[in-house]
């Protein structure tokens, strides 16, 4: 069973690091050390919480209940943080910099939590999406810009 948990933390540690990959390549605020990180930990965390309890859970007291997505609960408002951390209000310019990155570093999380499940082709999906969104608003910008360029 624990080849089986090593390999959904590897599965997350991967897809958060592709996504990283893109992060790093475009110079955003996080990149790949981040994304991979949270997406390990995520995936630790879902693990230890469907898994790591079950000597209590086995237990005949009817006044010991256990929610497994407790914790999961928590990775996802405790993400918060480090999403805001990402996130810049430039004063001179007006402008906010570093929301899609935080946007990231939380779908990430979410990631990581499927790994952490064994929900692995939601997780390969998941990423697939990401990485579609973030390459295709790219070149839909670069698009624009060339015509509003050119007139």
């Amino acid at each position: 069973m624990e080849i089986e948990f090593i390999l959904r933390i590897l599965c997350a540690a991967v897809l958060g690091g592709l996504i990283g990959l893109e992060r790093e390549y475009r110079a955003k605020e996080a990149g790949f050390r981040t994304h991979f990180l949270v997406a390990l930990g995520s995936a630790l965390f879902m693990v230890i919480s469907a898994h790591g309890f079950g000597d209590v859970m086995s237990t005949d007291n009817p006044n010991i209940r256990l929610d497994v997505s407790r914790i999961a609960a928590q990775v996802v408002s405790g993400i918060g943080f480090i999403g805001a951390g990402t996130i810049i209000f430039h004063k001179s310019e007006n402008v906010v910099r570093g929301l899609t990155t935080a946007a990231g570093v939380w779908v990430v999380a979410a990631i990581g939590l499927a790994c952490g499940a064994g929900m692995y082709v939601v997780a390969v999906a998941s990423t697939v999406m990401v990485l579609l969104g973030l390459e295709a608003f790219n070149y839909f910008l670069r698009r624009f810009d060339k015509h509003r360029k050119d007139k």
